[in-house]
């Protein structure tokens, strides 16, 4: 098994307004594409998140090799629970994935 950031060529995450965020996985391939395509589900990536899987939204973009995460933040950002102001970490959680 491989971790998921050495198959994929980038994984980014960010804020998508201050109340959502979204991670990109830029797979490089179409080959990476198809292999994490069909291993990193919504649900995957609600399990490693700890949300509801209704609330993981999945947008594949096979001409560019890139698919996105988007969810619903657990604060919003700013509040003072929040320790991630700019949603950045949410890709090193997914990258450590094994596929």
């Amino acid at each position: 098994m491989a971790k998921l950031r050495e198959i994929a060529k980038s994984v980014r995450s960010k804020n998508a307004g201050p109340f959502a965020a979204t991670i990109d996985v830029f797979c490089g391939s179409v080959e990476a594409f198809d292999r994490i395509r069909s291993a990193v589900t919504s649900d995957v990536v609600a399990d490693l998140l700890k949300i509801g899987r209704s609330e993981v939204k999945r947008h594949e973009i096979p001409s560019l090799g890139v698919l996105k995460y988007s969810f619903r933040r657990p604060v919003p950002q700013g509040d003072r629970r929040d320790r991630d102001l700019h949603g950045a970490q949410y890709a090193v959680i997914l990258e450590e994935l094994d596929i």
